[in-house]
């Protein structure tokens, strides 16, 4: 990512006006801001009051009521900082929680090919690693940097009214102060970029290795993964100890300047107390003006880096906001139930530009009939019923339901009617039954149950004392293949889908659990247009047509027993072929 050398103020007035929804707590924080940088700028004053006017003079009685106003203020002070942090952060969480949101949904509505791409890792910093960061846009960004500048101004204008003097030396200082502020902040700002940089790759590294453990394991590479983390971690590390080491190096300088600053400031002061031209409540005054001048100039540097983060952050996440290569939903066709009448009319397809995958595909299948697609591995036999889905759009030809073109039916309707059983499950973290219903509360326990003993599954899934409300663990791994396939079965089933599609779904399943499934795809298909994607042949024995793919091309179309009549037929030979290994 290129550096970003200056704040862009259209992304971050892009970004505040997330915060549109909550204008109300927006103003509250700036109208305390205004309050505060005076409020606070004030005790100074009443220090150097109490000395003039009352400490030197002896007026006891002068000097308890102004002590009493500035406990009073210091307590106002007090309240009011805490609800300007309070509500600060309270404000920055809300638009993050929307954010998130926004952010979700719009990952969720992307098509495949960007998770294709796109390291899942990646994805989750940006939901939210990126995210939090943007939050302190809002906690310690431009709010706390409006109420840093209002203070500071606040401070300069009651210097110069207690001692145009003293003022004026104490300025002296501050270009050098300025000055430090700027290198640090660029110095800085470059070693955070790194650490977002690196943190990103470091989410997406754990997340592939720690999903594929078993695969490590298996081949034994736990060594090369350590030497390869081992070296991220490193990078990590070492962009968090350049941002460490300007801090390092800048907070003493600032001790420096300050120093100097408040030596001035005695030294010009004692000598304008000697000749009257400096009352001595301004000399006890001026060293907490100073500091009350140099805290938000040293802090405005970090606050700045914050913010430049905080954008950086931003605009990654508006890079996934921004995407419009998401699906477009422009179809206004609905439907509650469709026939299952499907036709490619010469389809090509392509995952890139350079190369189709599926190229002048066309076939019909009518309503309730079951078609088998086969062929070698990488004919295009998944990209069939991925773009029939409309995961992917094709780039010629025409996909018709019903006679309908799926581009002008509206997408969650067209999806509805559709459910997949596909070769590699994915189970989430929770029970049988959530997993079956994926949390639609319209889906009913006795649904699940009558569609589980339709199938002949309940046996299976049905095995532990806890029956369905057994817990799984994530992606199903204390199921067996079988049981995980067959929970994908109900949840097809109970979708109540008007086309079917199996992908593979019995490819590796054991030969004992490979009746039970078998029966369940019989069940399944019964009275509906079904797809069944099968390197086993034994599994579409009962299809009506069977479609064979050869390089991203139909190079057979038809029925069983004529596709074997063919002696130097394709399907013919794979079915020569899987029939011999099984004597």
């Amino acid at each position: 990512m290129a550096e970003t050398k200056s704040i862009d103020l259209q992304l971050l007035g892009r970004l505040l006006k997330e915060a549109r929804p909550y204008r109300v707590l927006f103003t509250l924080c700036i109208v305390l801001a205004v309050i505060l940088a005076p409020l606070n700028s004030v005790r100074p004053f009443l220090v150097g009051q109490m000395v003039d006017k009352h400490i030197l003079t002896a007026d006891m009685a002068g000097l308890k009521n102004l002590a009493l106003i500035y406990v009073a203020i210091t307590l106002i002070n007090v309240v009011l900082r805490y609800i300007f942090i309070y509500r600060t952060a309270l404000l920055g969480q809300n638009v993050i929680k929307d954010l998130r949101i926004k952010v979700f949904k719009k990952i969720t509505s992307l098509p495949l090919s960007f998770f294709d791409r796109t390291p899942i890792g990646t994805s989750t910093t940006r939901t939210v690693n990126d995210i939090e960061t943007i939050n302190t846009i809002f906690t310690q960004g431009v709010i706390t940097m409006i109420a840093d500048l209002l203070s500071i101004i606040a401070v300069i204008v009651i210097m110069l009214f207690t001692s145009w003097r003293l003022t004026l030396i104490c300025l002296l200082t501050l270009p050098l102060m300025i000055i430090a502020t700027y290198i640090f902040k660029e110095k800085v700002r470059v070693a955070y970029e790194k650490v977002r940089s690196q943190i990103s790759k470091m989410n997406a590294f754990l997340q592939e290795r720690i999903s594929g453990m078993r695969i490590v394991q298996i081949f034994n590479a736990e060594q090369q993964e350590m030497e390869k983390f081992k070296s991220i971690n490193k990078k990590y590390t070492k962009a968090n100890l350049d941002s460490i080491f300007y801090y390092a190096i800048f907070f003493p300088v600032v001790e420096v300047i300050s120093a100097l600053a408040f030596a001035l400031l005695v030294w010009w002061g004692t000598s304008g107390y000697w000749d009257g031209s400096i009352s001595f409540g301004a000399l006890v005054a001026f060293p907490l003006y100073l500091s009350m001048l140099f805290r938000p100039v040293r802090m405005l540097a970090d606050k700045l880096n914050t913010l430049q983060m905080g954008l950086v952050a931003a605009r990654r996440v508006y890079v996934i906001l921004d995407n419009d290569t998401a699906i477009i939903n422009e179809g206004t066709h609905r439907t509650d139930t469709i026939k299952g009448h499907v036709t490619f009319d010469k389809v090509h397809f392509s995952y890139t530009e350079d190369e189709y995958v599926l190229q002048d595909i066309s076939f019909t299948i009518n309503p309730g009939e079951t078609l088998a697609i086969v062929g070698s591995t990488g004919s295009g036999k998944t990209t069939i019923i991925n773009i029939l889905n409309r995961f992917y759009e094709i780039q010629k030809g025409a996909i018709l339901v019903d006679g309908v073109n799926i581009q002008d039916y509206d997408l969650e309707s067209l999806r509805s009617r559709f459910a997949s059983v596909l070769q590699d499950v994915f189970l989430f973290r929770g029970s049988i039954y959530e997993n079956i219903a994926l949390r639609d509360e319209t889906i009913t326990e006795a649904q699940i149950l009558a569609a589980s003993k339709m199938i002949g599954a309940h046996d299976l899934l049905n095995q532990s004392e806890n029956g369905y409300d057994f817990m799984i663990m994530e992606r199903g791994a204390n199921l067996s293949m079988g049981q995980r396939q067959l929970i994908s079965f109900v949840r097809a089933l109970v979708a109540d889908p008007d086309i079917l599609i199996l992908d593979e779904a019995t490819s590796s399943i054991d030969p004992e659990t490979e009746s039970v499934i078998q029966y369940a795809i019989e069940k399944l298909v019964e009275k509906r247009t079904s797809i069944i994607i099968a390197h086993r042949l034994s599994t579409i024995r009962h299809a009506d047509k069977i479609l064979v793919l050869d390089k991203g091309r139909i190079v057979e179309y038809g029925n069983p027993t004529d596709l074997l009549a063919l002696p130097d037929g394709k399907y013919r030979q794979l079915y020569d072929l899987q029939y011999a290994e099984s004597v």
